[in-house]
């Protein structure tokens, strides 16, 4: 950051205790990760000055041959990570999760239809019908929930959907640690005559590597964040099969054409160059041996780390977890989210607090916290780390034992330092 701290010390400084904070505490959060500095140079690049309204040779500005290849390429590699054929497309222009999601909405929906999505309570995304957000507002949402032991119900999902008729059923959740029956969602959309839309952006990385079954045998449409479990940058991509099509006026267009047309003009103006390359470059880092490595253990750390809470006492929603993340439920402790997010972090340790299936506290100072293993897998921490992050844990919510736990953390952080 030579540049950097001449021109602007004071950024420089923020930049600079940012990087310390990361490497000197636990990262537990499941939605964050660390890129490669592969991908940090390519977010840095010269790329970040060039404006491309449009898509590949469709542009309305000159200069963009280098940006259309990057972008082909981008798609090539996404294609290739997920094993598909030229029946599917893939829109790599959407700045994130949430306008990814609400361009898929708006090139299917129109506002007031019937959508049914997890409940943000019970684990799904502010994008599946929260109240407070766009997807809550435009369409009339149909909730669908976990039943008391933490799974999902796919008799009581299937019975209202017989009963509601949605246009589109979404499957996919930013806190449920068990396997997605994506097979059995789309049997559901199926029979109800229904779009079935797949957010996997927690398990992409997952399904990448095969740690998790694919939506895509099922969905007619797929989106998914790049930051996650797929370790990439900020941005999303939005996966659509070819061959379904819908009416628009008077003629019928292919989802993909529709969704193109949802993110470019309908929501955006030109891509960020720069994200689309280095989501290129995340691509290319998932088709290689380390990255299915990788991803593999983040389930085995997963598990690991909360089959040991458990012995320690702590309860986990559902019994443990399937996939990279799990909901530890602080009812018998005594202590709310909230004190405990902010405890861990005292500690060194990051969370988010989360409500938990049938909460009775507020969403703001809930009765659970969230955690996960990608950036601590990204770290190299591997079954025996996570034994001892259980026993931090355990220690600070259980013991309060904040000055040892810190102590403990640092030593850690030091044996992993990030790249």
């Amino acid at each position: 950051m030579t540049q950097l701290k001449k021109y602007d010390p004071e950024v420089a400084t923020l930049v600079a205790a940012e990087a310390r904070r990361q490497q000197n505490t636990i990262d537990l959060i499941p939605s964050e990760n660390i890129v490669s500095r592969a991908v940090r140079e390519t977010l840095g690049s010269e790329l970040t000055n060039k404006y491309s309204e449009g898509y590949a040779h469709k542009r309305y500005y000159a200069g963009n041959r280098v940006i259309d290849d990057i972008e082909l390429l981008a798609i090539e590699r996404a294609k290739k990570v997920f094993g598909l054929g030229k029946e599917w497309s893939v829109n790599v222009q959407a700045l994130s999760g949430s306008p990814a999601n609400m361009a898929v909405y708006f090139a299917l929906l129109k506002p007031g239809d019937k959508v049914m999505g997890m409940s943000l309570s019970f684990g799904g995304h502010l994008t599946h019908g929260a109240s407070v957000n766009f997807s809550g507002k435009l369409f009339t949402m149909i909730p669908y929930g976990v039943d008391r032991k933490g799974y999902l119900d796919y008799a009581a999902i299937r019975e209202l959907a017989v009963k509601e008729k949605p246009r589109m059923i979404i499957a996919g959740a930013t806190a449920y640690s068990r396997v997605i029956d994506f097979e059995k969602f789309g049997a559901i959309a199926r029979e109800v005559g229904a779009y079935l839309m797949v957010d996997m952006a927690h398990i992409a990385g997952l399904v990448a590597v095969g740690a998790h079954p694919s939506p895509f045998p099922h969905a007619d449409v797929v989106t998914t964040t790049t930051h996650k479990t797929l370790r990439g940058p900020r941005g999303a991509l939005i996966f659509s099969r070819n061959d379904r099509v819908l009416r628009a006026g008077e003629k019928e267009i292919s989802l993909s054409q529709a969704i193109d047309k949802a993110v470019f003009p309908g929501l955006q103006g030109g891509p960020h160059d720069n994200q689309t390359a280095a989501i290129a470059v995340a691509l290319k880092e998932a088709m290689t041996p380390t990255f299915k490595k990788y991803g593999r253990q983040i389930v085995k750390n997963a598990d690991v780390l909360a089959s040991a809470l458990q012995k320690h006492g702590i309860e986990i929603v559902s019994g443990g977890t399937d996939n990279h993340l799990m909901l530890i439920d602080l009812t018998k402790l005594g202590i709310s989210g909230r004190e405990a997010q902010d405890r861990l972090e005292e500690a060194g340790i990051v969370v988010n607090r989360n409500t938990i299936p049938y909460d009775t506290r507020s969403p703001f100072d809930p009765s659970g916290i969230r955690i996960g293993t990608p950036s601590v897998t990204t770290r190299g921490m591997k079954e025996k780390e996570m034994r001892e992050i259980a026993r931090m844990i355990s220690g600070v919510l259980m013991k309060a034992d904040i000055k040892s736990t810190k102590k403990a953390v640092a030593g850690l952080c030091a044996r992993f330092p990030i790249a």
